[in-house]
């Protein structure tokens, strides 16, 4: 079995290059996310309970959040593999998710990190909040606050998963097909 996760800073190009590592080696998809607002609008136990929270302005606690992905799993048990997006983002949630894995006999093969400097990220956000809509991709203080976040935060993932020598940093400019390149190099070693 596949798993992977696939790590960066906003506008890296996850989800672009996720699509295409779902497409080629037949993964299933794991956003917290997606799977947060799957639960809520489903009204399910977990869900309710993340629900509850959430209207509180809370976060949702690791527990949980665990509880949805391994739902998400065990409904998958035939996949080839998973990609992992948007979680784990702390040691506590990288320490949950393997035990959870080990319990069902697999494990992290490696964590894949797009890595592109901030000004880059900077540059392809605001590009983006042209396209899209969205407003947290409009200001580029806001952004610069996302980065500053995101960096703070996931740096103790890195040396975890470095301690475990699946750490991958991949260089994450250039062209899609170019990056996508080098995921697949990493990933088919």
């Amino acid at each position: 079995m596949l798993n992977i996760v696939l790590f960066g800073p906003p506008g890296a190009g996850k989800g672009t290059q996720s699509e295409k590592l779902i497409a080629r080696y037949s993964l299933v998809h794991l956003s917290t996310g997606d799977i947060l607002r799957s639960e809520v609008a489903g009204q399910t136990t977990l869900g309710l309970e993340a629900k509850k929270l959430m209207d509180q302005g809370l976060l949702v606690p690791d527990a949980v959040v665990i509880g949805m992905i391994e739902k998400k799993v065990d409904a998958n048990a035939a996949a080839k593999g998973f990609i992992f997006d948007g979680f784990p983002r702390t040691t506590a949630q990288a320490e949950a998710l393997d035990a959870m894995l080990s319990s069902k006999g697999t494990s992290i093969n490696m964590m894949l990190s797009l890595e592109v400097d901030d000004e880059e990220l900077i540059k392809r956000l605001l590009n983006r909040g042209k396209d899209s809509g969205r407003p947290d991709d409009q200001n580029e203080e806001i952004i610069r606050k996302r980065i500053t976040e995101y960096n703070s935060k996931t740096a103790p993932l890195k040396s975890y998963y470095t301690g475990q020598n699946k750490f991958r940093g991949i260089p994450g400019v250039g062209t899609i097909d170019e990056i996508f390149s080098k995921l697949c190099a990493e990933i088919d070693q």
